[in-house]
């Protein structure tokens, strides 16, 4: 019995991980409903004994027929495989009739490209639509269809479309309700991991720290991200916006509870105060002098002890996890929210107590926000207060209109369809000179690397990944072909597996799944017998022709440079955090309430788009290296300042309704100097980016006129001085003498000037990356060699530490 009750342990433990590398499973079931469709499709294509050309031209359509569609509503995923079968129809009857006409075909193929990156712009169906349009066009080619190959490919494709449709409908549905359960699922795994890791940190010795503080950091990301994930999928996933919206703040605290709580572990392991950029930049300075935490403490002991009750807290926060036990412990641990159950030890030793209690305090919310009150017969007096406190603000909640629900598209320009389409072009004419054959592969790389990319270093990167997982995948695609010969089933199943793995590995990694298809389609010319060396050579000259040509077409068709879009991105992320910042600040101070969740969330969902816009500037493989510390300081300063903004958000909104929290007039002080300073900065990104674009159309002008005489250019200079940010006393110091505050270490006073003295320490950090003028004591100071924001702005600047 026993060991049955520890393999069940072991197997939970061992989904538990897996559900937290995979939130929601997304990527499991992606690969499972490609996989199934295709597999489908080749059983009953092969029961109507099909010919290996049409079996390949099937499989490829049920591929592209499940991996298109986005929606997230069935009905609408429905409209759409219904709209993507005549526009596959069309498209492999126009491929079959023109393929015997090279220079129309090649013509009409470029245009074809062109209208599928434009109609992205209108949504997800038009998205999915010109996908599939793209792609059966593209197997036309690839099987060399031919106008007496039209019926039975039409055929091919109809009952590829009809199981793909049976597959995700019937055999592997996908509702948002399941997947939003099956998020939260993630988000508690990856909560637990998070506290093992905590734990982590807090027993390790000294020298095995710098490792238990990176993990600890891999896993606050981590949580964030399943956060992020969560709160996009609200809206679909709820029975309604009230459901919604308390979920949403639920999920918020949770995570900023847990956040906070390894910032005060870490506090416990030095002589001052952790910054909270340890948890956001890599290779941060940790609290020094780093010590150890004996044993012989007895407050010590106990704090561990706790912090493993608080795993086993949050490993129970399931539909399962009921029971005394688990209520006694969850009352221990929120008694700790209260002083005088707190331990004697040093203030960093009690404020990690503290945060066990909000922790537990924030796992009780989103138990309630997901399972409903439950029992609450043995509450402790501490619990019945926490649950109190949930349920006044749900009633205030439920006073107020619902929110309003975002409308309109994400209106790309069409840049990028004139973009692909130059490129494709391109492709088309150098792919004609490497084979006349299979040139369309240059124009399928050409066409990928152009998907979800924004600038010209994205697509570089992007082609790169694709180029190295084609060279290890041909490698792979000659041993497999050798291995393999011309057993059909058996090259078959391993393309499944294949289109599997390429499908799981997607979301993690572009040069694995680039690796999978190409070791695929050796498989698949093996099944036509067309497999040779020479044609997967041409297969890497080809993707590395299509990467070139997409390169190109990126830098001279209507460029995206990389520090524009970055710099745009970035205005965009302090423009969010000054929203949420002085609003949180305004109604800490009495100001009128607002929907701080939600600008929590954009603030959020603009900084993940940063975060991806300079993925290419901290790419392994370039060359300048300045620059991209640069922009891992710049991101993590603007992680580290979201953070306090989210957690200032928090406390305010429980102003309107909670007993412990109060109103403070004093605060109403603070909002200004903090706008002040964003704006400031919002104002420089902007000059420096107008400069630029200046310089840009002189050099491309060709103007040389004369330098300007030295008076003019001191009134021009004058006259491009914006705003500059201000530094000054700290935000306590400011409210100190004007009335009596306890400022306390726990008190929701100090928690709160805590807040925003780091969040008014990360601003100003922020002028140094981006070169932005300072003002100091009344005295004014510019940094030298300004040069712009987060991408080519940052170029020269270096971070402390």
């Amino acid at each position: 019995m026993a060991g049955t009750r520890g393999t069940r342990r072991a197997l939970t433990d061992l989904w538990d991980r897996y559900s937290a590398s995979d939130p929601g499973l997304l990527r499991l079931m992606a690969g499972l409903r490609t996989v199934g469709s295709i597999g489908l499709a080749l059983l009953v294509l092969a029961v109507m004994d099909t010919p290996v050309t049409q079996l390949v031209a099937g499989a490829m359509a049920a591929m592209v027929s499940t991996f298109a569609i986005r929606d997230k509503r069935v009905p609408d995923q429905a409209v759409t495989l219904a709209l993507g079968l005549p526009a596959a129809l069309a498209s492999v009857s126009l491929g079959s009739l023109l393929n015997p006409h090279v220079v129309v075909g090649d013509i009409f193929f470029v245009l074809l490209i062109f209208v599928c990156a434009y109609v992205r712009r209108f949504g997800d169906r038009y998205t999915a639509i010109g996908m599939i349009s793209f792609q059966v066009y593209f197997v036309s080619l690839f099987v060399h269809a031919t106008p007496s190959d039209l019926p039975g490919l039409c055929l091919t494709l109809t009952i590829a479309f009809a199981c793909s449709a049976l597959t995700r409908f019937a055999f592997v549905p996908e509702t948002p309700e399941r997947t939003l359960r099956r998020l939260r699922q993630a988000f508690r795994a990856r909560t637990v991991q998070l506290v093992a890791t905590q734990r982590e940190v807090l027993e390790s010795p000294a020298d095995h720290l710098d490792s238990a503080v990176a993990d600890l950091r891999k896993d606050t990301a981590r949580l964030h991200e399943s956060a992020l994930m969560i709160q996009a999928r609200l809206e679909d996933g709820t029975s309604d916006p009230a459901t919604a919206n308390q979920l949403q703040r639920r999920v918020v605290d949770a995570e900023i509870a847990a956040e906070r709580l390894g910032i005060l572990l870490l506090n416990t392991r030095g002589s001052g105060h952790a910054d909270t950029l340890t948890l956001h930049l890599p290779n941060a300075p940790l609290p020094a002098p780093v010590r150890r935490l004996g044993d012989e403490d007895e407050a010590v002991r106990t704090l561990r002890k706790e912090m493993r009750a608080l795993q086993l807290l949050v490993a129970r926060l399931s539909e399962d996890g009921r029971g005394t036990a688990v209520t006694h412990l969850r009352n221990r641990l929120l008694a700790y929210r209260d002083d005088a159950n707190l331990p004697r030890a040093t203030p960093a030793i009690q404020d990690a107590f503290r945060g066990i209690g909000e922790t537990a305090r924030a796992v009780l919310g989103l138990r309630m926000a997901l399972d409903g009150p439950g029992d609450d017969s043995d509450d402790a007096p501490e619990t019945v207060r926490s649950r109190e406190e949930f349920e006044a603000e749900d009633l205030a909640l439920a006073d107020d209109s619902a929110p309003s629900v975002r409308t309109g598209l994400d209106r790309p320009s069409t840049r990028a369809a004139f973009q692909v389409a130059t490129g494709s072009a391109l492709a088309v004419l150098g792919g004609e000179f490497l084979s006349s054959q299979r040139w369309y592969w240059a124009v399928l790389t050409c066409w990928v690397v152009f998907l979800n990319t924004s600038s010209t270093a994205e697509i570089l990167v992007k082609g790169y990944r694709r180029l190295i997982g084609t060279v290890c995948g041909v490698v792979a695609g000659v041993l497999l072909a050798g291995a393999i010969g011309h057993h059909t089933w058996t090259a078959f199943a391993l393309v499944l597996v294949f289109i599997f793995a390429m499908f799981f590995t997607a979301p993690v990694s572009y040069t694995l799944m680039s690796f999978f298809v190409t070791a695929m389609l050796g498989l698949l010319y093996t099944l036509l017998h067309t497999y040779s060396l020479s044609v997967l050579v041409l297969r890497i000259e080809e993707t590395a022709l299509g990467a070139a040509c997409g390169v190109i077409a990126a830098v001279l068709v209507l460029p995206i440079r990389t520090d524009e879009h970055t710099d745009a991105q970035l205005v965009t992320v302090l423009t969010r955090l000054r929203d949420v910042s002085v609003a949180a600040v305004d109604q800490l101070g009495g100001g009128p309430a607002v929907d701080l969740v939600d600008m929590s969330r954009d603030l959020d969902t603009a900084l993940d788009a940063l975060r991806r816009s300079t993925s290419p500037l901290t790419y392994p493989i370039t060359p300048l290296r300045v620059r991209r510390r640069t922009a891992r300081y710049l991101v993590a300063l603007l992680e580290t300042c979201a953070y306090h903004a989210r957690a200032l958000a928090a406390t305010a909104e429980l102003v309107p309704y909670s007993r412990s929290v109060a109103a403070d007039p004093r605060l109403a002080a603070v909002g200004p100097r903090i706008a002040h300073n964003i704006d400031a900065l919002i104002s420089h990104v902007e000059a420096q980016e107008s400069t630029k674009e200046r310089a840009v159309a002189v050099a491309v002008s060709g103007a040389t006129a004369a330098a300007p005489p030295e008076g003019d250019t001191d009134q021009r200079a004058a006259a491009r001085k914006g705003p500059e940010v201000r530094t000054g006393p700290s935000i306590a110091s400011m409210l100190e003498g004007s009335g009596s505050s306890n400022l306390r270490s726990g008190t929701v006073t100090y928690r709160v000037l805590r807040h925003l003295q780091r969040l008014d320490e990360g601003i100003t950090a922020l002028a140094r990356p981006l070169r932005a003028p300072m003002e100091d004591d009344g005295t004014s100071r510019r940094a030298a060699g300004s040069t712009g924001g987060a991408g080519g702005a940052t170029a020269q600047a270096r971070p402390a530490g």
